[in-house]
């Protein structure tokens, strides 16, 4: 890789006219500074990162702090949101410095980062209600984006999708159906992805004359397990009439529902019709699922790239209300749901 004295000797010019050209100074005229950008190219130039922030007050570098993986470090969504954010933002050629937050305090990994002054930027994820990283970042006045959002109205960017709405549209499906007794198996309670989807359903719900007990909307870990039990104690026959439907909210916790609905000795969707939404990772494909399941889809990998856009715009001075996107997830309809049971038809009181 050249230096600034090799592709000075080069071109004829001394390091100090090389490092200008690069940093766009103004006393360099437009000519040297092509043909300065040009032989860098040709040799394989690359700025030397401390060099780079005394000049431009910018590092380069935008860090990744993630919340542990719910399944350690093979988890495939752990992986999908790290490498497609890297290989974006290296398009602009910035680096990524990837962070797991195990501290107990999860605003420590982020004050260490600001105190050393060697990033940019931040991306975010999985946001929780009155998200205490967030408060930490916005107070440090130093640029984040995240994926998903706090709650309400926010004042940073983001790349979040309708949770309401998705929903809203499996419980008007499942109405649509005829099931009026329809479970919620949500995931944990201080996310703000779950906190959205049990209004959107609630809402939708209430809009048709219904309502469901709360014991019927259980908060847990986005895992299988969840989902087993919590179906498992749903169709129990100790918390009164059963679910004809369960909307989950991933399809771990689906894989977990359908185990469950199988081992009382029920069909799917002859006795209990299921619903989950679906971030498309790899490792558990929603079509797979026998009978494969109906879902709300909002493939994770589409938000990745948009975030390290996001980032990169912040960073360049675009106003915050032109960097937040809601977008809509697609309801696909498959074997997993079908007519209420004849016997299923009355309504929780």
């Amino acid at each position: 890789m050249a230096t600034l004295k090799e592709i000075g000797t080069a071109l004829g010019l001394s390091p100090a006219t090389v490092s200008r050209a690069l940093n766009g100074f103004p006393e360099v005229n437009a000519e040297t500074r092509a043909r300065v950008e040009e032989t860098a190219r040709e040799m394989n130039y690359r700025p030397n990162q401390i060099a780079r922030k005394l000049v431009s007050g910018r590092s380069g570098m935008a860090a990744l702090v993630m919340k542990p993986p719910r399944g350690g470090v093979s988890d495939p969504e752990f992986f999908e949101f790290m490498s497609v954010i890297s290989a974006r933002l290296s398009e602009h050629d910035i680096d990524l410095i990837f962070r797991v937050g195990f501290d107990r305090d999860e605003v420590t990994p982020y004050e260490r980062l600001v105190e050393k002054n060697t990033v940019d930027g931040f991306f975010l994820n999985a946001p929780t209600l009155g998200d205490p990283r967030i408060d930490f970042l916005r107070k440090s006045k130093i640029p984040f984006v995240v994926h998903g959002k706090s709650d309400g109205t926010v004042d940073y960017p983001f790349f979040d999708v309708d949770n309401r709405k998705a929903a809203a549209s499996s419980v008007g499906l499942l109405c649509d159906l005829g099931h009026r007794r329809i479970a919620l198996i949500n995931g944990p309670a201080n996310y703000a992805f779950a906190s959205e989807r049990l209004r959107g359903f609630s809402d939708c719900l209430a809009a048709r004359g219904l309502s469901v007990p709360a014991k019927f909307t259980p908060f847990g870990p986005a895992t299988e397990d969840h989902g087993y039990v919590a179906t498992l104690t749903a169709l129990g026959g100790t918390m009164g009439l059963a679910p004809t439907a369960f909307v989950c909210a991933s399809t771990a916790i689906a894989a977990g529902a359908c185990r469950a609905i199988k081992d009382k000795g029920l069909r799917i969707p002859h006795d209990i019709s299921i619903i989950a939404h679906d971030d498309a990772i790899p490792h558990m494909r929603a079509v797979s699922f026998e009978p494969a399941l109906t879902v709300t889809w909002a493939p994770f990998r589409d938000a990745c790239a948009p975030l390290a856009d996001m980032l990169v715009a912040r960073l360049a001075g675009t106003s915050v209300e032109d960097l937040q996107e809601t977008v809509l997830a697609e309801l696909i309809v498959r074997g997993s749901t079908g007519p209420v049971p004849p016997e299923g038809a009355q309504p929780w009181q």
